[in-house]
């Protein structure tokens, strides 16, 4: 009788270290459009190898991030501590991020979703109409969504409460799935950068060139993401993705003059990298906090990773 007390002491015992590894947060009725969705939340290191900081950039914690709707996930926004997403499959979602007492990343949880929708408020459809890549949040809190295939902004209104409706885009024939990857906030307009180079200052007039424009890296990276940088400029993220078994990332500034500098961030097999699309800067009392979001183009060997890395002013 004691060994089977003992054994399932033990199986108890197991069962909560291994519920103390993942935090899971267990869906509760929305209100309005949102509906909640389950999400798991798992640490990840940096891993050992594979990762170059520049001096002042430290690793803040990263998530393995888990749940039936949490696939294709294409850029990130933040918002005190809630982060804004949106996907390849035309959802918005929202989730809640968890710090530790050190500033660490810790936990995710309280995330909700609602299906994308145009103009007329019907949700948008097929893949080719709804494949959202690019998220800015302006100093308004409108919320701009940029789309590929059929290349275009769309405004959801301050808090994405409003109708779909089109603001100014850059007129450039991007190609079919290489579009407008980067979008951030430039005060009361905003930055567009296509992964295939080049990037534009747009607002309600109109856009325009930086003035100059960047190209495509020749080492085989694109640009798949960007947000304005407290200190002024933006940063953008750089993939090179290669599947299966080479997925690398960089980060680097974009100066108002339209130049970048070197790597700040550089992530390379075997650290914990995947094919990252969305980033977030976030000002801290120190620099800036970079959240970086990769997509796992919903494949089951891929991860959705969210990564935290803190950069000294």
């Amino acid at each position: 009788m004691r060994l089977i007390l003992r054994a399932a002491m033990s199986l108890a015992l197991v069962g909560m270290a291994a519920c103390a590894a993942i935090a899971t947060s267990i869906p509760a009725p929305a209100a309005g459009p949102d509906q909640a969705i389950r999400m798991e939340a798992r640490h990840v290191p940096l891993g050992v190898g594979g990762a170059t900081l520049a001096p002042g950039v430290r690793y803040g914690g990263g998530l393995i991030l888990r749940g039936p709707n949490l696939h294709g996930l294409s850029d990130l926004k933040i918002q005190g501590d809630r982060a804004w997403v949106v996907s390849d499959f035309g959802a918005l979602i929202r989730f809640t991020i968890r710090l530790d007492r050190n500033g660490r990343l810790m936990s995710a949880d309280d995330a909700v979703s609602r299906p994308l929708t145009g103009p007329d408020g019907a949700v948008l459809a097929p893949k080719e109409n709804a494949d959202a890549e690019g998220l800015a949040i302006l100093a308004d809190g409108e919320v701009l969504v940029s789309f590929e295939r059929d290349h275009r902004i769309w405004s959801y209104g301050v808090g994405a409460t409003s109708p779909a409706a089109p603001v100014p885009s850059p007129e450039v024939a991007f190609p079919d799935n290489e579009g407008m990857e980067g979008l951030s906030a430039d005060g009361d307009g905003w930055l567009v950068v296509g992964e295939g180079g080049g990037a534009w200052l747009c607002d309600r007039g109109g856009c325009a060139h930086l003035s100059d424009p960047m190209d495509t890296p020749a080492d085989g990276f694109r640009f798949t993401g960007a947000d304005q940088d407290p200190e002024g400029g933006w940063f953008v993220v750089e993939r090179y993705y290669a599947p299966p078994l080479d997925m690398r990332v960089r980060v680097r500034r974009l100066s108002p003059e339209g130049v970048l500098s070197e790597p700040l961030i550089q992530l390379r097999p075997p650290a914990s990298t995947d094919n990252f699309e969305g980033i977030a800067a976030v000002p801290t009392v120190t620099g800036t906090r970079l959240y970086l979001l990769s997509d796992d183009n919903n494949n089951f060997v891929q991860k959705t990773l969210l990564l935290a890395f803190d950069v000294r002013r």
